[in-house]
């Protein structure tokens, strides 16, 4: 169950929770007390339920999300597919791999478990979404909707010191499925939702060695159908060609900094000079990019976000995001902002789940962070050109108008709250 987009309330997903004998949620960071709530409401209501809780939180800190209720019988540390399963079947705690459980009031942690490598063992998660789910419930701005997304491998061999998945879940080794395995799936998901307009693959990197991007990339092909995926700026012209000839409409590009010393310091592994080379091939090949930004990583400062607003406006991306810098327990991130005393006891949403910043770095306070972002937003989009390819793009599509409308109306909301942040800082 996807509680949110589907308008299910707490209480209705309490109601729900009754009708099982095991619950396994899957929390964040931000979610996590919330989702503690949750589950000790589930258990007022049903006291015999067993629920355990899943996610990059219970794997960075199991002992404290353990110790922070009684509600949570147990933890399961990075993949969660075969323990989960070998606990329905009636497997006792102590013989499951990759769980954390209490006993006797002390916390007990079973071995890790092998990351999984034969992913083609696995069932399709589009038959779970044909199952459970309606995809028109979700939208994502960039993507054409209603769209679907799956894994076509797991974990990230990038050591981006920043990024939770491959920190906490995933790891760093790259698993892979076969292309046969990708294509079946493809072809499956087609066949399921007639409605689909685009397939999305989620992986942390989809095109991460160039022989197996174009191996998968020539089984799809002859389905003739639009997909769009994550992407690095060291693929080349060859792999993105291969790409596009497959049906490959769009990536989204982790850009982060247009500061060198920056993508130094997070350990990105490109340059700038490789993202120059990369859009101009993508735009070459007619490839859409949404593009990535991160404000307050390690080094920044006025100057360093100047000069990531002028990168950005040079790529000249179809789309872009800009978030604010995070730190996630598990990160090397993590680690440098708390060694060096640049992470503050803050909120990292608001109520209605919106980015807060938690770090200020010398010279680079909490306002000023916000307020760069809300810069680098409206430097982007206002510009003639910009504003000229949204409104040809909706000049032809109704579907188009519409979801644009809704989301220029959110995106007006979050500005005012951004712009209300920065004045109760600094009426402090």
């Amino acid at each position: 169950m996807d509680a949110p987009p589907h308008d299910i309330s707490p209480e209705q997903t309490i109601d729900i929770a009754k009708e099982y004998d095991f619950v396994a949620l899957y929390t964040s960071t931000p979610g996590l007390k919330n989702d503690i709530r949750l589950a000790e409401m589930m258990k007022v209501e049903k006291p015999s339920l067993r629920i355990a809780f899943v996610g990059p939180p219970v794997t960075s800190q199991p002992d404290q999300v353990l110790k922070s209720s009684e509600s949570i019988d147990f933890v399961v540390r990075k993949e969660i597919d075969y323990a989960l399963k070998e606990f329905t079947e009636g497997a006792k705690l102590e013989d499951i791999q990759g769980v954390s459980f209490k006993k006797d009031d002390r916390v007990v942690h079973n071995a890790d478990r092998t990351p999984l490598h034969d992913l083609d063992s696995l069932p399709f998660a589009t038959d779970i979404y044909k199952r459970d789910l309606d995809i028109t419930k979700y939208n994502v701005p960039f993507l054409l909707n209603p769209f679907i997304s799956f894994y076509t491998s797991r974990g990230c061999p990038a050591l981006c010191t920043f990024c939770l998945w491959p920190q906490t879940i995933s790891g760093h080794a790259w698993r892979t499925r076969s292309p046969e395995n990708v294509a079946t799936e493809f072809k499956r998901a087609w066949e399921m939702f007639p409605n689909l307009e685009e397939i999305f693959f989620d992986d942390d990197t989809f095109a991460w060695a160039k022989n197996r991007t174009i191996a998968v990339c020539e089984k799809l092909k002859p389905i003739r159908k639009t997909w769009s995926c994550t992407s690095r700026v060291h693929t080349d012209y060859e792999t993105l060609k291969a790409m596009k000839e497959a049906g490959c409409r769009l990536l989204i590009v982790g850009f982060e900094s247009g500061d060198p010393q920056i993508l130094k310091n997070i350990k990105k592994g490109a340059s700038v000079e490789q993202a120059r080379e990369f859009m101009k091939n993508c735009k070459k090949l007619g490839i859409t990019v949404h593009g990535d930004f991160i404000i307050g990583l390690p080094g920044e400062t006025p100057e360093t976000i100047k000069r990531t607003v002028k990168f950005a406006e040079e790529l000249d991306c179809e789309t872009i995001q800009v978030s604010i810098a995070h730190s996630y327990p598990g990160t090397e991130f993590d680690d440098y902002l708390r060694n060096n005393k640049y992470l503050l006891d803050e909120d990292m949403t608001d109520d209605a789940g919106h980015q807060l910043p938690v770090i200020q770095y010398p010279g680079l306070t909490r306002e000023e962070i916000v307020q760069a972002v809300e810069h680098f937003y409206d430097r982007y989009y206002f510009r003639p050109r910009i504003i000229f390819r949204i409104v040809r793009r909706a000049a032809f599509n109704g579907h188009e108008r519409r979801r644009l409308y809704k989301e220029a109306k959110e995106f007006l909301q979050l500005r005012a709250k951004r712009k209300e942040f920065v004045a109760a800082q600094a009426s402090r």
